[in-house]
């Protein structure tokens, strides 16, 4: 068996005023010692831990009772200080620590302070720890001294609360009160906004009757609104459309105009190169003309004079006794004609003109001097150099020939000239025509968005006669296209609507807005309502399913319950039967407590007046027993010690079905005689087998069957002090 409970430290706690540590392990701890020596206190601190919040469960009247008071020969402490410290490794305890401790502190000033795991929390949140482990105050975790028999003293209903403490439905009782508290207040809440509802509404009506005529104006102003925005969203839509395929078109056109006014300029500067050249190859082609004919006309006149040569010297071969001039004179002269007859050739038009004439007057001379003898002898000479004579004019008509391809070439060049001077003058003339076409449809443009901006300053004014701003409508997203007829009839729709806007005239804005305060109001508390109605049926639903778990755990316990408890009743007695019964009977209503000794909110259940509440019928647990030799049946004759009896049964048979943790006694056996102890002693010794018990006696049988002994006593300063079995002294500081 794992040990659950493994430390209490005590530090200014009633009369441990001095820190004291007690150390405990498997089985059974007996605390003994002589009367008024502090044992008792032992257990207060225990149950004090486990989070009781009255004083007077703790022996004292109030907080500070709690705390070292002070004796004649040692002061007074101002805080008092208890801690436990627990074995998780089972998981009893819903954390993932192996180790437990609780710590809780109070002072004088009645401030109380709560720590688990060294983390400071509330009260509250240390008896829900605890009730989940099923550790409490209410149940037999703690049974304090003189209290063996409050089980057979308590009433039907406290015993119930007892043994469901017991059992561990502490936590689900918690959870039911608490949900009663919250269902009660919703409850409350629900019939104060009921009644808030039922006061406002009659005025809420008077007002809407007022306010009719602004609901409607309201409507026809939000129609105008949504009419408004498609009318001009649409206009402005549109309008930035066509404006800024405007504004493209303008910018299209003027990188026309640039590449346009290029062309022209081109071919402008084409026909400017075309007509520069013209005039040169003219005058060159009129001039080769002139040249080429008085060549043309020359060449005849020295065909023709060679020709007569030609006679010439026929002739004075034939005749060579007729008188003619020296042959040196003669050869003189042929020479000075060959010469003559080259400067033609390589000579100029005039040049050539000049030389030829003076050949032919050379030739006349040799031949009207006619020939000597001397120059019969050369005519074979004289033929020859008319052959190359002849040669020469050949070459002289070659150059004539080379002029007339010359003049073909001109003539070739003039015409493509009168070709090119055509194709630009028509390229120049079409660039003109498309800047003058370019121009006109520029001005249309321009035109066009002079029409756009005069529209926009019409929308514009439009606007502004709404009192509505163009910004309104930047984020409009054209859903579909509207006709003209369409936009007409919503022109015409927004004109009748402010006409019946302004027919309505004013509305009262301070009616208007107590009935907008008032319809908030009213939506608010519908809600309210809503939220409480549907709460209270959460509760409600909460509270049912709590109520069922509790009765049918409890139910089921109670059958083994009462089997236990027979048979405790029959090892006590020595015979007879006990037995447990589920009772009705009327007690005062109950409620959580949210106030108490240590003012932090922890709840508490708690009986009101019948003047508060009325009484209801609860269900509870009655005792009935048949004492062996005995005609006895109600527990009100039955001795201070057939009580004890009684009451330990209840306990021994409680912890059979539902076994704590660890169990506290505080002297339960001090009315037990030494047969009725020795069976008490007995069933502590098989339960620790796998409990651990904490017990307070000055039974010997008892002490007897305890694994470990502490020994309280007091010292001369008036606190309590511990000793082992021993008498040595135990950890104590």
């Amino acid at each position: 068996m794992a040990v659950f409970l493994r430390k209490l430290e005590l530090n200014g706690f009633k009369s441990f005023a001095q820190k004291t540590v007690f150390e405990f392990q498997q089985g059974i701890t007996a605390i003994v010692g002589p009367n008024g020596s502090g044992k008792s206190n032992i257990i207060d601190a225990i149950r004090w831990l486990l989070g009781e919040r009255e004083a007077r469960n703790l022996r004292g009247a109030k907080a500070e009772d709690l705390i070292f008071a002070g004796t004649p020969k040692k002061s007074r402490l101002g805080l008092a200080q208890a801690s436990l410290h627990f074995d998780n490794r089972s998981n009893l305890f819903p954390v993932d620590f192996t180790e437990v401790s609780v710590l809780r502190q109070v002072t004088r000033d009645g401030l109380s302070r709560y720590y688990l795991n060294k983390s400071e929390v509330r009260l509250k949140d240390i008896i829900d720890f605890f009730a989940r482990a099923r550790l409490g105050t209410k149940g037999f975790v703690v049974v304090t001294q003189g209290n063996s028999d409050v089980f057979v003293q308590a009433s039907p209903v406290e015993r119930r609360e007892m043994i469901e403490e017991t059992l561990g439905l502490r936590e689900y009782q918690v959870k039911k009160a608490d949900a009663e508290r919250q269902m009660k207040n919703a409850q409350v809440n629900l019939d104060k906004v009921k009644a808030l509802i039922e006061e406002i509404l009659p005025h809420l009506r008077s007002l809407k009757r007022q306010t009719h005529r602004w609901e409607k104006k309201s409507a026809l102003e939000e129609e105008l609104r949504s009419v408004e925005y498609e009318f001009f969203g649409h206009k402005f839509f549109e309008h930035e459309g066509e404006l800024r395929r405007a504004k493209e078109d303008i910018e299209s056109h003027e990188l026309l105009r640039r590449s346009l006014e290029g062309a022209r300029a081109a071919a402008k500067a084409k026909l400017d190169e075309v007509e520069a050249t013209h005039p040169k190859e003219r005058g060159e082609r009129m001039a080769l003309k002139r040249t080429m004919q008085d060549v043309l006309e020359k060449r005849s006149v020295l065909e023709k004079e060679i020709g007569r040569l030609e006679a010439m010297v026929e002739m004075s071969s034939r005749a060579p006794h007729a008188h003619a001039a020296p042959p040196d004179e003669l050869v003189r002269v042929v020479k000075k004609i060959q010469r003559e007859l080259e400067a033609i050739a390589e000579g100029d038009a005039d040049s050539m003109r000049a030389a030829i004439r003076r050949v032919l007057e050379d030739l006349r001379a040799v031949l009207s001097g006619g020939l000597t003898p001397a120059a019969r002898a050369v005519p074979t000479e004289l033929g020859r150099e008319l052959s190359r004579i002849r040669g020469e004019l050949e070459a002289i008509a070659r150059e004539l020939s080379a002029f007339a391809e010359r003049e073909k070439i001109l003539e070739k060049n003039q015409e493509q000239f009168y070709d090119a001077f055509k194709h630009a003058t028509a390229d120049w003339q079409r660039a003109k025509e498309k800047l003058e076409e370019w121009e006109g449809e520029h001005q249309k443009k321009r035109f066009e968005k002079e029409r756009l901006d005069i529209h926009a300053q019409e929308l514009e004014r439009q606007l502004a006669q709404t009192g509505r701003r163009r910004e309104e409508f930047a984020g409009y997203q054209k859903k579909k296209e509207f006709t003209e007829s369409e936009l007409s009839r919503m022109e015409q729709r927004m004109l009748t609507l402010r006409g019946h806007l302004a027919s309505m005239g004013d509305v009262d804005e301070m009616l208007v807005k107590e009935a907008r305060e008032t319809e908030k109001r009213y939506q608010f508390l519908g809600r309210e309502l809503r939220d409480l109605e549907k709460a209270r049926g959460d509760l409600a639903e909460l509270i049912g399913e709590l109520t069922r778990k509790i009765s049918d755990e409890f139910s089921e316990a109670m059958k083994k319950i009462n089997v236990e408890f027979n048979t405790f009743f029959n090892l006590m007695f020595g015979g007879g039967q006990g037995k447990m019964k589920l009772k009705k009977e009327k007690v005062k209503r109950l409620e959580l407590d949210a106030e108490g000794a240590d003012s932090d909110g922890a709840k508490t259940v708690k009986e009101m007046s019948t003047d508060e509440e009325p009484q209801e019928l609860r269900e509870g647990v009655d005792i009935e027993l048949h004492l062996p030799g005995k005609r006895i049946q109600s527990l009100d004759v039955l001795s201070g010690g057939e009580k004890s009896l009684v009451g330990i049964a209840a306990i021994f048979a409680l912890i059979s079905v539902s076994p704590p943790p660890f169990l506290v006694l505080d002297e339960i056996d001090a009315a037990l005689d030494e047969r009725n102890a020795r069976r008490f002693s007995d069933m502590l010794r098989e339960f620790s087998k796998h409990m651990q018990f904490i017990v307070v006696t000055h039974n010997r049988v008892t002490m007897e069957a305890a694994d470990i002994l502490y020994g309280i006593t007091m010292n001369e300063d008036g606190t309590s002090k511990v000793l082992s079995l021993k008498l040595e002294p135990a950890t104590s500081q």
